[in-house]
């Protein structure tokens, strides 16, 4: 693997994220074209791209990089109830 900010995830856009979702379920790019309505193409620019910003070289890696910076949840992992970004409490979110 490459090395990579430990610190501090890449950003990714919004279509990047789904994106990323559906390859951790499983789905082929393919399978992804079609369920977004969107050409394999173009699923394969973004995988390429998301590959890329998170420097990972397959996707059993991106999955890993996903589960390990919180970017997906599978069959309850990696699941967590977050604490609310707010001032007056400690607060979980529902």
């Amino acid at each position: 693997m490459a090395s990579r900010n430990l610190n501090n995830p890449p950003s990714l856009s919004a279509r990047e994220m789904e994106i990323l979702e559906l390859v951790a379920t499983g789905l082929t790019n393919n399978d992804i074209a079609a369920k977004l309505e969107i050409s394999k193409r173009t699923v394969d620019n973004h995988i390429s791209n998301i590959l890329t910003k998170t420097s990972t070289e397959n996707r059993v890696e991106l999955v890993r990089w996903a589960l390990q910076w919180g970017k997906v949840c599978l069959n309850d992992v990696n699941c967590c109830i977050l604490p609310r970004q707010n001032n007056s409490s400690s607060e979980v979110l529902s």
